[in-house]
């Protein structure tokens, strides 16, 4: 009678109650009659057939945590809808007789753990929650877990769960994290605190810092939320240390101290997890195998970690890893078919589950109820410097495309696939083979070569023009054998040794070493990989990424591109890539077609043969195309990404805005679905299209001063070296050029006509008529002068006037940027003679020492060192500060301190003198 295998002579409740029995026992209760009902030998016993008091009926299990009543169970028929029964649970739960009102634990005179059960299905509504909500759980909770509950509801009865506690979580610290961070983790706590959905999909970027973004979110709900402890399931078994790394680097906001010296996080073995444990990582199969008892190898196990079940599997109860072992189930960027044939696992744990992916498809919104918290995509990462874009380069091939034949009769080499192990057969009949056969049934060595052969010859000229390093470059193969195959063939081709290319697969020698040769080393150019290095692994330098197999996912292929995404410092990349100056780009190369299907959406650089003069000036006339808005996102992405902080801040004062936005406005335009939110509804759909795109373009198209200053400040950082033709002297004499220094002259009196308004030296000189110049104001118009078009220098304008104005300039064979004050005065008409500015202080700091002895002051040898090379600073500075006697040559003889101990008192008041007295 008590098999519960659906004895007909059973009625159905029953068999349900058979059920119910046996899921109790394994979450550790102790299910009795009332008769036999004993509460000392067992911390959780479940009662049956309880009469509750007066109208309110018999339970069907009364359940005891450590001697008191604390919860009810009622049972029911399978198939029965069991929210169909929550009113009686609730009749139940507010029912206690009398005498066991003494000995339970109540909330608002309700008793706190209601359940619903089966057999098949189990609800439980816990009453400590906010807003209490029945909600499916795989099986009953432990008896410890419930106590576990109650002590917290003790200790903290206004916010007694995570539920509770997270609708009062801290402000977030932003200051170390980027907006797309920013708002992937208040989207998280949101809807965390809300409750709409007991899952949330955060959809970010490959590169954009997922990872970081899950332990800053991990720390805040671990310290400030409630959580116990929380899962976090990464793609590969390698992919958990990288993980793990991560949680050792960061640094909690708060005290600076790292995540690992306050919470422990470890990997699962078989041993299951540790009870300190609060953070455990592991891949999606080593949890099965955990669930159902068997043993999991500390190491990488591709057998295990790649293994992918034909159906869905089926999970059974585990005493090991009980349903609310976790609280937080964290999937990054984990197997393709998490949500599919391995759903089974997620759904076993009682926790909330948070997705993060770079290209979440049709059956992951759909597990996650469409509960998208945060989109972040991968073109909105260029757009905010987070990656770069990518170029594509395509190579083809006759074997590549229509595969191949081998002719009866031939004696070709075949490999054991076990051994490896070579001998040589002829073919007994023709052999044809596909395509899609090359390098698994087949390798032909001449298509390999021939691929390689092309990318050698290539890369210089079409792929990285004008490089000699080889970039670092990925190369994905179709398994191990094929690896092999390829990696020997690239030094070969390459004409380079072991330390040149080197495969990185589960079964090569230290693929970890190797891995992280690949990062650091300036010698290791290129890996072969097949798919330890495909998600999820930071290669920085990485420029190429070489499809050599085809990949049918859209979510996979994503993972793969996003390898060479990354952004690096310059002085990183250069450390191992010395040629380069900056990475701007990867490059993917596709010798099989995968950049061909409909998934792979094209970089933002889709024009290339169109100028950025061309594309700015289309963008004045707002006439740009969809393609062309996406290249000019494209081409200024990339730009931004040369320029420095200063040369980044000046465009942004003359857009008066963030450039960076206008990028991301850019983007946003082509973006489809943004397009689509502006056509929903729209009469017009491609005149709404159309709007959306010109809004986007508006704030350059009103800003004729950004367009030519991005025009100047891309050619001061692009220069074309030209190898190719061949100069022939045509004169040489020498001349004075009159008309072309008038041009100058000229040129450089309307230049400070049209800038008066931006730039401060011209501003304190023309309407100030100031004096002293601030040596900064002098360096920003020498920087800006010096950009194309007019690379003028203070020599270039000072010559024009000397040929010009003979009688009124005074010649010098060096000029120094503070010439620039001496040109601004005499061009505005300050000055009716140009003088050097040195010459200039070096005659006014002769008048005035000559004041100084009418006035019956003599200088010491001693105070003339000092003052002499405070006018030397002047010269050169345009002024000087009391932190410039801080500085060299006045600290070898003490500096600021010096100065006091020989001026004296006097000090202070000769630096103010030479400043007012000097400067012109």
């Amino acid at each position: 009678m008590d098999t519960g295998n659906g004895d007909p002579k059973l009625a159905a409740e029953q068999r349900a109650r058979v059920l119910i029995d046996r899921q109790l026992a394994d979450a550790g209760w102790s299910v009795q009659d009332k008769k036999s009902l004993n509460l000392i030998a067992h911390q959780g016993v479940a009662c049956r057939e309880v009469v509750m008091k007066a109208g309110h009926g018999r339970v069907d299990y009364l359940l005891y945590v450590d001697r008191k009543v604390v919860g009810v169970i009622e049972a029911k028929p399978e198939g029965t809808t069991l929210s169909g029964v929550e009113w009686q649970s609730a009749v139940y739960a507010n029912g206690l007789p009398a005498e066991a009102e003494l000995k339970s634990i109540t909330v608002d005179g309700r008793l706190p753990f209601v359940f619903e059960a089966s057999g098949s299905e189990t609800h439980f509504t816990n009453g400590y929650d906010p807003r209490p909500r029945a909600r499916r759980i795989f099986n009953f909770p432990t008896p410890a877990t419930l106590a576990k509950q109650i002590r917290d509801a003790e200790a903290a009865p206004e916010t007694p769960t995570w539920r509770a506690k997270v609708q009062h979580l801290p402000p977030l610290d932003t200051a170390p994290l980027r907006p797309a961070q920013i708002t992937a983790i208040k989207g998280i706590e949101q809807s965390l605190a809300k409750q709409h959905h007991d899952r949330s999909l955060v959809q970010m970027a490959t590169g954009a810092g997922k990872t970081y973004t899950a332990v800053t979110a991990t720390y805040r709900l671990l310290k400030y939320g409630g959580f116990r402890r929380i899962l976090f399931l990464v793609d590969r078994n390698n992919l958990a240390e990288q993980t793990i790394a991560e949680f050792q680097n960061y640094r909690t906001p708060d005290d600076g101290r790292r995540f690992t010296e306050l919470y422990n996080v470890d990997k699962l073995t078989s041993a299951g997890m540790l009870g300190s444990s609060h953070v455990i990582v592991s891949t999606i199969q080593r949890v099965y195998s955990v669930l159902r008892g068997q043993d999991v190898t500390e190491g990488d196990d591709p057998n295990l970690d790649d293994f992918l079940p034909d159906a869905p599997v089926t999970v059974t109860y585990s005493p090991e890893m009980p349903p609310e072992a976790f609280d937080l189930v964290i999937v990054d960027e984990a197997h393709r078919s998490i949500y599919g044939v391995w759903r089974g696992v997620l759904e076993y744990f009682d926790a909330h589950v948070v997705g993060l992916t770079a290209t979440p498809g049709k059956q992951t919104f759909a597990f996650f109820r469409q509960n998208l918290v945060s989109e972040y995509t991968y073109p909105q990462s260029v757009a905010d410097r987070v990656n770069v874009d990518f170029d594509l380069y395509r190579i083809r091939t006759q074997i590549s495309e229509q595969g191949g034949a081998i002719e009866a009769g031939t004696i070709v080499p075949k490999v054991d696939r076990r051994t490896r192990q070579q001998r040589l057969e002829a073919i007994e009949e023709d052999f044809e083979y596909t395509h899609k056969q090359l390098d698994r049934a087949v390798t032909a060595k001449s298509q390999i070569r021939l691929v390689l052969e092309t990318f050698r010859d290539k890369l210089f000229s079409d792929i990285f023009p004008g490089r000699s390093t080889v970039p670092k470059t990925l190369i994905f193969a179709k398994d191990d054998a094929h690896a092999e195959e390829v990696v020997t063939t690239v030094r070969e081709v390459f004409g380079k040794g072991n330390d040149f290319a080197a495969k990185i697969t589960y079964a090569a020698r230290d693929p970890k070493s190797q891995l992280q040769a690949f990062r650091t080393s300036p010698s290791l150019r290129i890996a072969v990989t097949v798919d330890m290095i495909a998600t999820g692994t930071d290669v920085r330098p990485l420029e190429c990424v070489f499809f050599m197999r085809d990949v049918r996912s859209a979510q996979y292929f994503e993972q793969m591109k996003g390898r060479g995404a990354r952004t690096i410092t310059p002085a990183d990349f250069q450390s191992v890539t010395p040629d380069a100056s900056a990475k701007t780009r990867f490059v993917i190369v596709d010798a099989v077609g995968v950049t061909e299907h409909d998934f792979v959406d094209p970089p933002l650089n889709r024009d290339k043969s169109i100028s950025l003069k061309k594309l700015l000036d289309k963008a004045a006339t707002l006439t740009l195309t969809e393609d062309e808005t996406a290249t000019l996102a494209s081409r200024l992405a990339k730009l931004e990404l040369e320029l420095t902080d200063a040369e980044r801040k000046e465009l942004d004062d003359v857009a008066g805005r963030s450039v960076r936005d206008i990028v991301r406005g850019l983007v946003d335009a082509v973006d489809p679905d943004v397009q689509a939110k502006a056509t929903e509804g729209a009469a017009d759909p491609d005149q709404a299209r159309h709007d959306l795109l010109e809004r986007a373009v508006e704030p350059i198209a009103g800003s004729p001063d950004l367009r030519t200053r991005l025009l100047e400040l891309r050619a001061t950082h692009d220069r074309v070296i030209d190898e190719v033709s061949v100069d022939t002297l045509i004169d040489a004499h020498g001349v004075v050029d009159t008309s072309r220094a008038k041009s100058v002259v000229e040129s450089w009196a309307q230049y400070l006509l049209d800038h008066r308004d931006e730039i401060t030296a011209i501003q304190l000189v023309t309407e100030a008529k100031e004096r002293r110049i601030a040596f900064a104001d002098v360096q920003e118009l020498a920087d800006r002068i010096s950009r194309p078009p007019y690379n003028w220098t203070p020599d270039i304008i000072w010559h024009a006037y000397e040929a010009i104005d003979v009688d009124r300039v005074r010649h010098s064979d060096r000029h120094t940027l503070t010439d620039l004050v001496s040109l601004l005065r005499y061009t505005v008409g300050l000055d009716h003679e140009l003088i050097p500015y040195a010459a200039r202080v070096q005659e006014r700091y002769a008048a005035w020492l000559a004041q100084q002895e009418q006035a019956g002051t003599e200088f010491s040898a001693l105070e003339r060192w000092w003052l002499d090379r405070m006018v030397d600073v002047i010269a050169a500075s345009a002024g000087i500060t009391a932190n410039d006697l801080d500085r060299a040559p006045f600290t070898e003889k003490g500096g600021v301190d010096g100065a006091l101990r020989d001026l004296g008192d006097h000090a202070e008041t000769y630096l103010e003198q030479l400043n007012t007295e000097l400067t012109a």
